[in-house]
Order: structure tokens, then sequence, then C-alpha cells
């Protein structure tokens, strides 16, 4: 693993108490980044999280706050960026399926107006909201966003079309906010594959089982696998810009 000395510098990661987000914060504080962590106001693991980076000799913030609430997003961000001093890295991680279950692509009268609604404010507006929001600080630090797409946003299939969609509008708004930002603020995502994580969607053993068999490296993707990936963006690939990362161990091949 590439090491990053990052004492000083600070981070914003939306979705932070649990996956990949809790990871990849984890190992922000580990090289000495303190982390401010995103989580809805009553998500229980978020203070727990926070806890958890601390007792490893961390430094962490709670952020408390709907990314999917425009008033309340850009409050948290705010806050989150006064409270820090500065923002070098935000990493635009929260997201949701807006489901319990896959559905597939033909089941067409499954995917209502609200999941559409929910899937949209909280993964695409969301990362809107927040690069707006922190963009500022950003540009004064000379930062960096990573944000969290995925391979269902690239074309394959992932919990639903409206989930697909949302991810394939971050791919966009990775380009387009890269352009925006330049040359103050690089702009990236991952586009993770299957995650081995805490997450809405109940697959089955048998998908489960699938997506090992059908990965070139013949696993799952740990959080601490996309984790690496977000520190190498946000803090080591200094001419690397308005690109989505695949991370899925060649599920996707």
């Amino acid at each position: 693993m590439i090491t990053y000395d990052l004492t000083g510098k600070t981070a914003l990661v939306t979705g932070g108490a649990s996956g990949i987000g809790f990871a990849t914060a984890k190992m922000l504080a580990g090289f000495g980044c303190t982390v401010a962590v995103n989580f809805l106001a009553d998500d229980p693991r978020g203070p727990e999280a926070v806890d958890k980076l601390v007792a490893g000799g961390g430094k962490a913030i709670m952020a408390p706050g709907n990314v999917g609430d425009a008033a309340e997003g850009v409050a948290m961000v705010n806050k989150a960026v006064a409270d820090l001093g500065r923002l070098d890295l935000l990493f635009a991680n929260a997201g949701t399926p807006a489901t319990s279950r896959k559905i597939e692509p033909r089941e067409l009268d499954l995917i209502t107006e609200d999941l559409w609604h929910t899937v949209l404010e909280v993964n695409l507006l969301g990362v809107f909201r927040c690069a707006k929001a922190a963009a500022p600080a950003l540009k004064a630090a000379h930062g960096s966003i990573v944000s969290t797409a995925s391979i269902a946003g690239l074309g394959y299939a992932g919990s639903s079309l409206a989930y697909g969609a949302s991810k394939a509008g971050v791919v966009s708004l990775t380009r387009n906010l890269a352009r925006a930002l330049a040359p103050e603020v690089r702009v990236n995502a991952i586009a993770p594959g299957a995650v081995d994580s805490a997450w809405m969607v109940n697959w089955t053993n048998e998908e489960r089982q699938q997506s090992i068999e059908r990965a070139a490296l013949k696993r799952r993707c740990q959080p601490e696998d996309l984790a690496e990936v977000v520190l190498f963006l946000a803090f080591g690939a200094a001419m690397v810009t308005g690109q989505t990362i695949t991370v899925d161990g060649g599920l996707t091949l």
C-alpha cells in the first residue's frame, strides 16, 4: 500500500459511517488527516464511527446531515468546513439504492416516481450540492474531489435501472466538475463493482458467488480496496482529473 503524510490535511467523507466511506475515513485518519464523517442524523453508526477513529488515534469530527436534502446538505458542508478550518478532500460517497432487492430492468412497474426521486436526490444531486458548497474551500487549498460512481453507471446492471442512471450521471458530472474547478481542484470518481460491505440490497449467496467466479481476480472487493484508490486519486495522482476509475477485480472484463 502507498503511504501518505496527511498531517495538517482535512477531509469530508459523506456516507462515512460504514462500508467504503468508513474504510476511507479510517485510512485517511491513519495517515494523519482530520476527517469530518457525514452520516444521517438518526444513524447510530455515525457517532460510533467517529468514536472508533478517535480511539484508534485519529482525528475525527461528526458532520450529520442528509445530502439528499438541498438545504440540509449544503448546511452540513458549510459547518464541516468551518469546523475543520480548511478542506483538502471531499469524498462524495453517500448513496442509496432505494430498494432492498435487485430490480431487474424488465420490472418497470417497480421503478416508481419515489424511487427515482430518492436515488437522484441522494446519488446525483447530493454529489453536486456538496461539490458546489465545498468548491471555495477546495480551491483555496488546491484540494480534490473524489465521488463514488459504480459499474452500474458504466452500462452494467445494478440494483435498478434508476440507480444505474444516477451513477451514470455521476460519471458525467465528474468530467464536467473537473472542467469547472480546474486548475485549482482535481475531480475524479471510483466505480466499484461487487463490494463486501453493509448495503441495503440483499444479494443472495448465489449472486455473491457468481460475482466471485466472474471476476478475473476471483474475489469480491473489500471496502479497503476502494479506499486505497480514493487516497491515490485525492493525494497521489497530480495529473489525473475528470476520470472514473473502475475498481472491480476484473468483474467487467
